[in-house]
């Protein structure tokens, strides 16, 4: 049978095992299998299935993904521009790879979510986001809750070229949504607060980098949040993520671990499940930090469940593996043995000042001597085009032509000569934002709600301005209290951790709209998943509700309690007769 194959097939052949190929039969080799992967087989079209879930098995999401990679289905985003269609039901999730929600049936238009690590932002970045907004969509912008930035109402037909202006800017869209990472966070004033232990700003970058750029991270079981926090003043809420990674100091100790900065690890959280990331039980350097988020996002991609959304979270990851289970699969990814640490070991630094407050509003003193950083409040994370616009202006003329935005759906002017300060607050004041801390109006976080996203029973930007004007009038505080509006189960506003958090509801009013209230949530020194106290309390009866639970408070606490501590020292029938009264 050989005899009738051509001359170099026949050498092949007739190869004996083990010795090695000459040149021209290494060449002919190449050519045939180039040939082979460009019609589309491959070896492990013929080896044994991979294990892990049968294709049936998966949820409609994981065979969408399977069919078409969401980065593919660019060029269906740009025949849906030409013709300025609405998408298909697959290509409603494939293009969230891109940062782009479509909101129907609220609103026939996209949404677009950008990327923008550790909320740092530019001033020619700001312009072009503006002139982008006031252009191409409703212009508005909205802060969001992962110091981030969201625009909405994008018809079809300007898509392609809003994603183009965004990149050329140097910003991201690029897996803002869907099973993707989200935006990295931190402290808001990395590299300017004289309380941080370490600036975390070059391993923000560096990860994102690194996720940009690397295919693996864009087919996740479901979508990642990661923060860091350099033990700053103002606190970027790291224990609600899926990981969390915190600063600490240690000091000199008979444990053999050498003194210096390190990063503790907590896992798992996500407070819309009601739940807060648990300490791993270990420290890492800060040189090896990225190497460990790197092995643990390996580890949920490996161990992440594909067949049920609703379990597909690292949280069950965890819960299932156990911490010293994920600590050993990620050892696997990793050159270098982890660090153990308990919880309760006394070599650990403790925190000097509290994060409770409202820090990200007024005037701060930064360690570089002679500046400050200007915190601004923005009523729910809400800005008009040309707001922002003269932001932008503001930055350039009093700072350094660079904004900071928090997790509180707020923003920073950073570097600002102390003697300008004053001015600055004035101006951002008569823009609409003030700087003066509130210990009530500076609190208020609310997501997007029923205006433009299906998902929300109430309109919670609306309800929380509303509820902002209402109280200010009517209670006098004098201890700060987070209160976050969120109008689905999703709790896109965290509403489990707010002092007091209001869930979204429909009900029989006149309105239509209501909320479940929850109290004594907290976060970092006081984490706490709030308690629900009041169900289905309608829009129209709202104001009246919160005024008697912020007066019942002020009446009853204890010398200068704060809420946070009022609340759960009492069960919840002592605080619905309290706050009844």
């Amino acid at each position: 049978m050989t005899a009738t194959l051509p001359a170099t097939e026949r050498a092949i052949a007739a190869q004996p095992i083990g010795e090695d190929f000459s040149n021209e039969q290494k060449r002919y080799l190449e050519g045939f299998f180039a040939g082979i992967a460009a019609s589309g087989v491959s070896f492990g079209d013929i080896a044994s299935p991979p294990s892990g879930p049968s294709l049936d098995d998966l949820t409609k999401e994981e065979r969408i993904k399977r069919e078409l990679h969401p980065f593919d289905a660019i060029e269906q985003l740009v025949l849906d521009a030409r013709w300025n269609a609405k998408p298909e039901p697959e290509s409603v999730f494939r293009y969230k790879w891109n940062g782009l929600f479509w909101l129907n049936p609220v609103k026939d238009g996209y949404m677009c979510r950008l990327r923008i690590p550790g909320g740092v932002v530019k001033s020619y970045q700001l312009r072009e986001l503006a002139s982008i907004t006031s252009e191409l969509t409703s212009g508005y912008i909205q802060i969001t809750t992962r110091n981030n930035f969201q625009i909405r109402l994008i018809e079809p037909k300007n898509c392609p070229e809003v994603l183009r202006r965004i990149q050329g800017c140097g910003l991201h869209s690029k897996g803002a949504g869907a099973d993707n990472i989200r935006n990295i966070t931190m402290n808001p004033c990395a590299g300017y607060d004289p309380h941080e232990l370490i600036d975390v700003r070059p391993m923000v970058n560096e990860l994102a980098t690194v996720i940009i750029g690397s295919k693996e991270f864009y087919d996740l079981p479901r979508k990642f949040n990661i923060a860091y926090d350099g033990g700053g003043l103002i606190s970027s809420v790291e224990d609600t993520n899926d990981i969390g990674a915190s600063a600490v100091k240690i000091i000199e100790n008979s444990e053999g671990i050498e003194p210096g900065i390190y990063f503790r690890i907590a896992l798992g959280g996500v407070t819309g499940h009601q739940t807060f990331a648990s300490d791993w039980g270990v420290i890492v350097k800060p040189e090896q930090l990225n190497d460990v988020m790197v092995a643990l996002l390996r580890v949920f991609i490996q161990f992440g469940d594909r067949t049920n959304r609703k379990k597909a979270r690292f949280k069950y990851v965890v819960e299932d593996k156990g911490l010293d289970g994920v600590l050993v699969e990620a050892e696997k990814h990793l050159k270098f043995k982890l660090t153990r640490l308990a919880p309760d070991s006394p070599i650990q630094a403790k925190r000097e000042f509290s994060q409770q407050g409202h820090s990200h509003v007024g005037i701060y003193p930064q360690k570089q001597e002679g500046l400050v950083y200007v915190g601004a409040s923005v009523p729910v994370g809400q800005m008009t085009a040309k707001q922002m616009e003269r932001i932008a202006d503001l930055a350039d003329s009093y700072g350094s032509g660079e904004v900071r935005l928090t997790v509180w759906q707020n923003f920073i002017i950073p570097n600002v000569k102390t003697a300008y300060a004053a001015t600055l607050a004035k101006s951002l004041k008569k823009l609409g934002f003030p700087c003066e801390q509130s210990n009530l109006k500076s609190g208020f976080v609310a997501c997007t709600g029923n205006k433009y996203c299906k998902f929300a029973a109430t309109d919670t930007k609306g309800h929380a301005i509303a509820m902002m004007e209402h109280l200010d009038k009517r209670v006098k505080l004098d201890k700060p209290v987070n209160i976050h509006f969120t109008g689905c189960a999703h709790s896109c506003a965290q509403h489990f951790m707010g002092d007091i958090g209001l869930l979204g509801t429909k009900v029989k009013t006149e309105s239509g709209e209501g909320y479940h209230i929850t109290v004594g949530g907290g976060f970092g020194e006081n984490r706490k998943i709030g308690r629900q106290i009041f169900s289905g309390v309608s829009f129209e009866a709202l104001g009246e509700t919160l005024e008697g639970m912020l007066k019942g408070y002020l009446t009853k606490r204890a010398d200068e309690e704060s809420f946070h501590s009022f609340c759960n020292r009492h069960t919840v029938g002592q605080l619905q007769e309290v706050f009844s009264l």
